[in-house]
């Protein structure tokens, strides 16, 4: 369903349902409450679903530390409305004002930002404490709303979005399966979902990455931040001396641990360039899950969901899909047959 944005101005979010019983949420006291007896406090003014404690803790710290890093706002380049124009196609792109669109794992809000400038009505939600980075990066207004929620335990009822929208995520989740799952079941009849997903490369296996991960994910985030930016301050120097010599920095890179951009990003100044590695350094070596799925995986996996209109590719962060719920979904036939 596509709506003009004066009259998704006007129609309700929507609710906030108990992501474990699926009842209705009721305001309370700086909290929001279910009839079985759950509550869901606000903290910042943001609506918490989740405990602390949770496998995605050094993503919160990573987010607050670097929060504007990844901004087109900041940068000065469109790289991340490119991304996402390109994952969400250009004829849902021009479609977007007005629609109802789930944000997840929304970090400090690189695309929140362009999904807000294109007019969408966005629920942005993380697991993480980034919700508060996302926040101050993008004030909740009239057409943005957040919460600290779990993918795999939205605070909603299914079919509630028109877009599902989630990129960079689902390769950090314990089963990307699942995950994806959870994920369609928010789409609305003839909506969409578009995701993207690591992919299986050799360069995947062969990095110091992959070994040096079980070492960092065990710190705290008070000692693995300070730990990577000396990490990234020793290396980086290196990576910028061949940054002009294609192969020297495909060698190097196989034995760094550092994550650059002197080759894929060169329109970004040098600190900035220090930026991207110190951001993305911390997110490949502290994420607990961190899996690949080959193209054919991921459109089976839509496939055995029901969903039609598959589009998935390789792009630049691993494979690419959408695809769309088709209008008489599972879910809309139950409740039209009364079962």
């Amino acid at each position: 369903m596509v709506m003009n944005r004066a009259s998704a101005l006007e129609t309700p979010w929507p609710p906030w349902h108990c992501p474990r019983h699926q009842l209705p949420l009721q305001p309370a006291s700086e909290s929001l409450a279910c009839a079985q007896g759950e509550s869901f406090s606000f903290h910042l003014g943001i609506p918490r679903f989740v405990s602390p404690g949770h496998y995605a803790t050094a993503f919160g710290a990573q987010w607050k530390r670097y929060r504007r890093t990844q901004l087109d706002s900041y940068t000065g380049h469109p790289l991340s409305r490119d991304r996402a124009r390109r994952a969400i196609g250009e004829e849902l792109w021009s479609r977007l004002a007005g629609l109802d669109l789930l944000e997840c794992g929304c970090g400090a809000g690189r695309f929140t930002e362009v999904l807000l400038q294109q007019g969408a009505r966005v629920t942005s939600v993380d697991l993480s404490e980034a919700v508060e980075a996302n926040q101050e990066n993008l004030p909740q207004s009239r057409t943005h709303r957040i919460a600290q929620a779990d993918i795999l335990q939205l605070p909603f009822l299914p079919e509630s979005f028109d877009l599902v929208f989630c990129l960079g995520v689902i390769q950090h989740t314990p089963s990307p399966e699942t995950t994806l799952a959870s994920l369609y079941s928010q789409v609305r009849p003839g909506g969409a979902l578009v995701v993207d997903h690591y992919a299986h490369s050799l360069s995947w296996y062969t990095k110091s990455a992959f070994l040096l991960r079980y070492y960092y994910r065990r710190l705290p985030p008070a000692k693995g931040l300070p730990a990577i930016e000396r990490l990234v301050d020793r290396w980086l120097p290196l990576h910028e001396k061949v940054r002009r010599f294609r192969p020297a920095q495909i060698v190097l890179s196989r034995v760094s641990p550092v994550l650059c951009y002197y080759h894929a990003l060169p329109q970004l100044s040098d600190d900035l360039q220090r930026e991207w590695a110190l951001l993305d350094t911390h997110d490949s070596l502290t994420c607990w899950y961190c899996h690949a799925r080959s193209r054919r995986a991921v459109r089976a996996a839509l496939q055995r969901l029901g969903a039609e209109a598959i589009w998935c590719e390789y792009g630049e962060n691993g494979v690419v899909a959408r695809a769309r719920r088709p209008l008489l979904s599972a879910h809309t036939a139950g409740q039209s047959s009364g079962l």
